[in-house]
């Protein structure tokens, strides 16, 4: 008597897995969620590569502790503008304004502080106000008076640069208050007993690890619970060491030298939070909404309008903070200050994934690209490359940045 067997198909392998064994499975595997992942995993790879071939280049010197304090210290202002940069590029929009508003606020500063000894941190409050101010007359423009960001910004860079001048009436204007100055050249201070090392840096690296995993695992979750594509879980690990790993060598680093300084922790509080609320937030939703397809946005219920007139008001805010930190870390507000910032800004964002045709990209993203730029000037000028050649480079990296935007489109498009 003989029995029937059904033979049955394997059940499909679950999201993140792969249903073959061995190396080559696992390789074939990874290499799969990089292609799909290279926008979001191209410019991480590329400055790791960009620090490896400067620190080889330079026999170390880009890695020294002392270095890379002074790494941070020098792109400070041009992160924090990158930040809200990128916001006003996700909106479809762009801003030409923010190197003249940088150093229109830091005369202002000068102003408030030298002048008329007004106490540091009521002119600080004051400078960021009319640095809003400043954003929102600009964003009022753009939003509800139907003129393109293009002009009113350009009109913006030529007011605010002439408005530096006029309020400095020519001249270099400074000292600022030893308060102001620790904000944009000071460390964190010591605690604790000698270990060799800054004992609060530390311990905040290692608090920013954890925070990192735990993020990215609850994101993960999160995209997995609304069956949202995920990369593979072996690609996801090896992006969670490769972070901590790089988190955990810029901590003992700076830990090795004076610690973090404080402008450090300005900028990580700004990461984390406009972050989220690119993320998390309705707000950072209807500002991808209104830059990927400003029609469906419309239809959708989004006050356009409204989204576009708080990011230049941000922009504007984020402005004066780096005219602050610009002008205290070099002790003196000067006519000339800002000159490129906005170039510096806009390729920052470019380059850290952001897309010419708006709704694309990351507040990690522009912190990425500002690096990337940031590196490459620092390097180049320890291997004694001319500024001319730097300008070259740096053009380069931007076209091939974009570039690779344009290719990556029109390969998702076939």
């Amino acid at each position: 008597m003989s029995t029937d067997v059904t033979a049955k198909s394997p059940a499909p392998a679950p999201p993140g897995k792969s249903s073959g064994a061995g190396g080559e499975g696992l390789l074939q595997l990874v290499l799969d969620g990089l292609r799909r992942n290279m926008r979001q995993y191209g410019m991480l790879i590329a400055l790791g590569l960009i620090v490896v071939l400067f620190a080889v280049w330079t026999d170390g010197d880009l890695l020294l502790p002392r270095n890379v304090s002074n790494l941070v210290l020098q792109n400070s202002y041009i992160l924090i503008l990158a930040i809200g940069m990128m916001l006003v590029i996700i909106a479809g929009h762009i801003d030409l304004s923010v190197g003249s508003l940088t150093a229109f606020i830091g005369s202002m500063a000068a102003v408030f502080m030298v002048k008329n000894d007004l106490p540091w941190p009521v002119a600080v409050i004051l400078c960021l106000a009319m640095g809003a101010l400043a954003g929102a007359a600009q964003g009022f423009f753009i939003a509800y008076g139907g003129i393109p960001s293009f002009i009113v910004t350009l009109a913006g860079m030529l007011i605010f640069r002439g408005l530096t001048e006029i309020f400095l009436e020519g001249q270099t204007l400074g000292p600022f208050p030893e308060g102001l100055q620790k904000v944009a050249n000071g460390f964190l201070p010591e605690v604790g007993p000698n270990t060799n090392y800054h004992n609060l840096t530390l311990l905040l690296g290692f608090a920013m690890i954890a925070f990192v995993v735990f993020q990215e695992f609850r994101d993960r979750r999160r995209q997995q619970e609304f069956s949202l594509d995920v990369p593979p879980f072996n690609l996801f690990l090896l992006k969670l060491v490769a972070l901590g790993a790089a988190i955990l060598t810029l901590t003992m680093l700076l830990a090795s030298y004076k610690g973090a300084p404080i402008v450090l922790l300005i900028l990580g509080v700004l990461l984390v939070g406009f972050g989220y609320v690119m993320r998390n937030a309705i707000i950072g939703r209807h500002i991808y909404a209104i830059g990927g397809n400003l029609p469906a946005a419309k239809l959708s219920g989004v006050k356009d309008k409204k989204v576009t007139f708080l990011v230049f008001l941000n922009m504007g805010m984020l402005a004066a903070l780096a005219g602050l930190v610009f002008a205290a870390r070099f002790n003196a507000a000067s006519p000339k200050a800002g000159l490129n910032f906005e170039l510096e800004a806009i390729a920052a964002s470019f380059i850290g994934g952001a897309s010419m045709s708006g709704g694309v990209g990351t507040v990690l993203g522009a912190i990425i690209g500002g690096l990337v730029l940031g590196v490459l000037n620092n390097g180049m000028n320890l291997v004694g490359i001319g500024t001319d050649w730097q300008q070259v480079i740096k053009g380069l990296v931007l076209l091939a940045a974009v570039g690779f935007d344009v290719w990556n489109k029109r390969k998702v498009g076939s």
